[in-house]
């Protein structure tokens, strides 16, 4: 135990010496040293902006469970602050919240069986399932809140184990949905809208009371909107649809605690507290390998060939935003992993260090 905790602690000593590179308040202009603050300016204009609330973060932070309890922590894990696409994981778990409801009784339905009129209704995106959505591999084509598709096309991020194929926002063209795949934050904001039509009540009510609140979680929890994402729903009102990360502002704010919570509902096949929050056999398949991204599962990026995330065994998997996010769960170790703001040319190293140190026990 005394080893584990040096390397814990010599662990977390290399995380915090190596925090992104982005100014702590998202208003002020980089200091030398330091890069832009968010992803939003690496897009062409008019969408290099900001279009819903971000704020200040806090410091490089993180935490560590093995075996259900804390065994390390650092920094401020209290603290709620903006977690950017690891916010895609909660959508794929409220997927599988609608599931369980009756909501959602075949992901492999067309959306727009259930759902006409928001956007499914073309010829090409008549064939998008809600599959094809939770995996990425949607090919989805149109405007999400004035946001068009093609912005992310040809998108290359860190754990994209392919070469890029061409210049971001590039006219790459469409292929059938369910035969290629792309990160594509504008398909996710789709995904989370149509969920919005499902539930038919605000997605971040339903994530608090089906959720985090079961798990003793939500202080300090918020997820918003862009400023112009409301929608009429037919005898509900107006209502916020929230995106599925950052890119362009909003999102989630949640604390490491909260993350490591919800990390270990994955890690415990969707049961806390005695009670079945989420399907077993819907998080087997959060974790099961998109057949034509085996690196890859529904919304959670997967270690199988166990160099996407060195130290950790090949069963782990992996929430990740950028700014240096990453929630990870792996089986084999009975561990979860939350890092924040850490710069991800030191994350490999980072979680391998962790990793090292709990395999101890």
């Amino acid at each position: 135990m005394g080893q584990r905790t040096t390397e814990l602690d010599a662990a977390a000593a290399f995380a915090q010496a190596h925090e992104i590179a982005w100014p702590r308040d998202p208003a002020a202009a980089p200091a030398p040293g330091e890069t832009p603050w968010g992803v939003h300016h690496d897009d062409p204009p008019p969408f290099d902006r900001l279009r819903g609330p971000v704020h200040a973060r806090g410091p490089q932070s993180g935490l560590v469970w093995q075996h259900g309890r804390e065994v390390a922590a650092w920094g401020e894990p209290a603290r709620a602050d903006l977690t950017f696409s690891v916010a895609k994981t909660y959508l794929a778990l409220l997927a599988g919240v609608a599931q369980q409801q009756g909501l959602l009784p075949d992901e492999d339905e067309p959306v727009v069986a259930r759902l006409p009129g928001i956007g499914f209704d073309s010829e090409h995106n008549r064939a998008v399932t809600w599959t094809h959505l939770l995996t990425q591999t949607s090919e989805w084509e149109g405007t999400c809140f004035g946001i068009p598709d093609t912005v992310d096309r040809w998108r290359k991020v860190a754990q994209d184990p392919r070469p890029p194929g061409g210049p971001k926002g590039g006219a790459r063209p469409l292929q059938a949905p369910g035969s290629y795949w792309e990160y594509n934050d504008v398909r996710i904001n789709q995904l989370a809208l149509a969920l919005l039509h499902q539930f038919r009540r605000p997605l971040p009510e339903v994530f608090l009371e089906h959720v985090l609140e079961p798990l003793g979680g939500g202080v300090g929890f918020s997820w918003q909107g862009y400023d112009d994402s409301w929608v009429d729903l037919p005898g509900v009102g107006r209502v916020q649809s929230v995106p599925g990360g950052s890119h362009w502002g909003a999102g989630v704010s949640i604390s490491a605690r909260d993350q490591a919570r919800i990390a270990q509902l994955l890690l415990d096949g969707g049961s806390a507290g005695g009670r079945q929050l989420v399907a077993r056999d819907w998080i087997a398949r959060m974790f099961s390998p998109c057949a034509i991204a085996p690196f890859y599962g529904r919304l959670l990026w997967l270690n199988r060939n166990g160099r996407a995330f060195p130290g950790m065994s090949t069963r782990a998997a992996f929430m990740v935003g950028a700014g240096g996010h990453y929630v990870g769960i792996d089986p084999e170790l009975d561990a979860v992993v939350v890092l924040r703001w850490l710069d991800p040319a030191h994350a490999g190293a980072a979680i391998e260090k962790i990793a090292t140190a709990i395999a101890r026990s």
